[in-house]
């Protein structure tokens, strides 16, 4: 049995690493899948021809979630094709640059902020119209958003603390008709990582890690089929840590 067979699901940051993870475990499990993405074109259109190649459904738009209207343009484009939505997955986000507090402007902190928080809220007030009764929504928070991150990232966990805050208050303001929970990665072995973590950094957390490795996407991507389905059916408003024992809450 396919535990999102016949709906249809948006992922906001889904040509790479986690995104294209959750896109393809939504499209494994049945899921017709509208993908957003914003440089990540090959690894969208990709995902595109691979869930088509094997029967399922899916379309790829570009699009900036930090923009109200491209937002909207994403959630027309996957009702315009299908109807209705029923799952929406939140991926889109970045830390920018690592700053500590004295060297954070205006400008990075604002930056931070939209890309996390901002492109949320954009996406879900365009999609809420058109998600059905029993649906879901996922987003992505950080195991920064519970311990301030590592260096140079307390904007960065500074706004993955405003998406658990935010997911808990949708989870309120949206039941019983929508649920809402967190997904709050650890390590996980991104482009993220290979671009603001060195490599001695990483090695030393895996090592620290009671399952002693680094997180795969594909196992955040099975978080976020769970959360989205209904198999989650009385889960809302939860912050689901995924980080292989490092920090417990």
């Amino acid at each position: 049995m396919m535990d999102m067979e016949g709906k249809t699901a948006i992922v906001a940051g889904g040509g790479r690493d986690i995104g294209r993870a959750c896109v393809m475990r939504l499209a494994e499990e049945g899921a017709r899948v509208a993908i957003n993405y914003h440089k990540s074109a090959e690894g969208a259109e990709s995902a595109v021809r691979e869930i088509e190649a094997a029967g399922g459904q899916a379309l790829a738009l570009a699009g900036d979630m930090t923009r109200a209207d491209d937002a909207q343009a994403l959630v027309a484009a996957a009702v315009g094709r299908w109807g209705s939505v029923d799952a929406l997955v939140h991926v889109t986000g970045g830390l920018i640059a690592r700053k500590t507090v004295p060297e954070i402007t205006l400008e990075h902190w604002q930056q931070v902020m939209d890309l996390n928080v901002t492109s949320l809220l954009h996406l879900v007030q365009a999609a809420l119209p058109h998600l059905n009764e029993g649906g879901a929504i996922v987003t992505m928070a950080s195991q920064a958003g519970r311990d301030g991150g590592g260096g140079g990232a307390v904007a960065y966990g500074t706004s993955k603390g405003a998406v658990m805050t935010m997911t808990r208050g949708m989870a309120k303001e949206l039941g019983p008709k929508i649920r809402v929970n967190a997904i709050c990665p650890g390590m996980i072995d991104t482009d993220f990582h290979n671009v603001f973590t060195s490599p001695e950094v990483r090695a030393r957390v895996a090592a620290s890690v009671p399952l002693k490795r680094e997180g795969r996407s594909e196992d955040v991507g099975n978080l976020a089929v769970f959360l989205a389905s209904d198999r989650s059916a009385y889960i809302t408003g939860a912050c689901v840590d995924i980080n292989g024992g490092i920090l417990f809450s």
